[in-house]
């Protein structure tokens, strides 16, 4: 099949701006969508939606938004995301601003929903990825619709194979908000047992009062020269940072290690199962509970650690608290943004109130939550499953094997 240059099937090519001073929630009646407005589903977080005035999207030369158009992220750290301006939009009139390329395809030509699915798959992302230059700030120019080359069918083959394709990502999406919908209902759990009028009347107590009973059981970790970025090793002892804790349950992403040697000077950091991880710097207030199987390892400066009282107080109890009561996410809220470059500390950390729910409250709590765990572990796996069927569903789509 014949690869045809992305920029020769397009209508227009635009990005948008915004006035000066920029965009905010009521500074306008206009749309205004940036990068983070683009999902990674191929589709829209209105969430913050920022506005521009009437006049000036009237004013702007190009990145007004149209049914059917493409757009894809142009600088930054999600550059080359791409969603799709389908039937489910909002609005009748917004724009991109100048972070966001709006792709236009001559209908003439070329289906769009089967540009939108090429440019999502793995071949279009590492065909967007050629034009990407820069350090800090990277990303794409226009030059990306030269580079960009397609496999171009007829139209009516391409609308099948957008069909199906279509098809295999709404079951996507429906497996996603199963997840999503688990989520909201161990958030209504978690209300239900400990935010109503009862927990009125329970101990009013700190993280510190509910800490294990020993030097050390609330800690960050080594600072400045303590433990220096060259001092890292290939294997070792794993050092965790905010990339374990970032998505609210543990992960493993980067592996970071020290020496042994090193260890023995660290050793006052080191992490136990059931301890629970807070971070403190950059992306705030998020929260995991150190796993059964850890193996030996110490914790960074970016997150706070805890050992608890387990006759006070659950791991599973204190990583939902911190996530989900009203009173733990207002105090977090309120101390970040008076903290410098909006950060935590320790010392906030210990001061945080909490409202200590009968341990036999948080046993029953820990059960209920370990059967919704095995439920969302099923629904994971099926999930992983289902997009290796899609990338491989994609690839096949583009290799005319459908």
């Amino acid at each position: 099949m014949n690869l045809v240059p992305l920029n020769d099937i397009l209508a227009s090519l635009e990005s948008g701006a915004r006035p000066h001073g920029g965009a905010s929630a009521d500074s306008g009646e206009i749309p205004s969508l940036g990068g983070e407005h683009l999902n990674s589903d191929g589709g829209f977080d209105f969430t913050n939606v920022k506005r521009i005035p009437r006049a000036f999207f009237d004013s702007m030369r190009g990145g007004r938004i149209a049914q059917r158009d493409i757009l894809v992220v142009k600088d930054g750290a999600t550059t080359g995301k791409t969603s799709f301006v389908g039937m489910g939009f909002p609005f009748r009139a917004a724009a991109v601003n100048e972070h966001v390329f709006c792709v236009r395809v001559d209908q003439s030509k070329a289906v769009p929903q089967y540009v939108f699915h090429f440019l999502r798959s793995p071949l279009g992302r590492r065909a967007i990825a050629l034009d990407f230059r820069g350090a800090t700030v990277g990303g794409i120019s226009r030059d990306f619709a030269r580079k960009v080359r397609l496999p171009l069918p007829s139209l009516p083959e391409q609308g099948r194979i957008a069909a199906i394709l279509d098809k295999a990502d709404e079951l996507r999406s429906k497996r996603r908000t199963a997840i999503t919908q688990l989520d909201a209902l161990v958030q209504s759990i978690f209300l239900d047992m400990f935010g109503g009028p009862v927990a009125s009347a329970w101990e009013m107590t700190t993280i510190a009062g509910i800490a294990a009973d020993s030097d050390g059981a609330i800690r960050t970790g080594p600072f400045g020269s303590q433990l220096l970025h060259s001092e890292f090793t290939g294997e070792g002892i794993a050092v965790l940072g905010i990339d374990n804790a970032v998505e609210n349950e543990f992960r493993w992403d980067q592996r970071r290690y020290i020496s042994r040697a090193k260890y023995r000077q660290l050793s006052r950091y080191t992490v136990y199962p059931g301890d629970v991880l807070i971070t403190i710097m950059g992306t705030c207030g998020r929260c995991a509970i150190v796993p059964d199987d850890i193996p030996t390892a110490i914790n960074t400066k970016h997150l706070c650690c805890i050992t608890l009282d387990r006759g006070r107080c659950l791991p599973v109890f204190l990583h939902s608290y911190f996530l989900r009561h009203p009173i733990a996410r207002r105090y977090l809220e309120q101390r970040a943004k008076g903290a410098v470059m909006d950060g935590l500390n320790m010392g906030i950390i210990r001061d945080m109130p909490i409202p200590l729910a009968p341990i036999a409250l948080q046993q029953e709590f820990a059960v209920k939550l370990e059967g919704l765990d095995n439920v969302r572990r099923e629904q994971r796996q099926s999930d992983a499953q289902l997009e290796a069927l899609f990338a491989s569903l994609q690839y096949r789509a583009f290799r005319g094997e459908l």
